[in-house]
């Protein structure tokens, strides 16, 4: 069963081509971290001062706003993500996306995965499952 977490935190170095972004367990204190790319790093950020009043939005639409607004605009709407492998210390997400009663699943990078759901408003549910969640805090712990 996978876990629901929300964006807790996020790390932009200016020095470092890796950031940061954490996880937290929504119904419990796990913390989960991915290392991702700048672009989506300041996107997610970027989105989640949006959100908060403290960034106006910006006057053409970003790439994770297009993808919002082509699902939208052929008739679908963005369910969940579901960060669901991790395979040779490489993370996999699913975008689930409902269209005409059918639920599609889209192969996703997670910071894009996440990118999207925080441009989403409400953002959409993240979700990692437990088996990853398990595999990571055993590298950790």
């Amino acid at each position: 069963m996978p876990v629901q977490m929300e964006l807790s935190r996020i790390i932009i170095s200016e020095i470092n081509d890796q950031q940061v972004i954490y996880l937290r367990e929504v119904d419990g204190d796990r913390t989960f971290p991915i290392l991702i790319g700048i672009f989506e790093a300041t996107s997610i950020d970027r989105r989640v001062k949006q959100h908060s009043g403290q960034l106006e939005q910006s006057p053409r639409p970003l790439t994770h706003d297009l993808i919002v607004s082509i699902v939208d605009q052929m008739g679908g709407s963005l369910q969940d993500v579901v960060i669901s492998e991790l395979k040779n210390h490489t993370y996999f997400a699913r975008l689930r996306i409902r269209y005409e009663g059918e639920l599609i699943e889209i192969d996703a990078r997670p910071s894009d995965a996440i990118a999207v759901a925080v441009t989403c408003d409400p953002p959409l549910p993240i979700y990692v499952a437990e088996d990853v969640l398990d595999d990571v805090l055993d590298e950790e712990g």
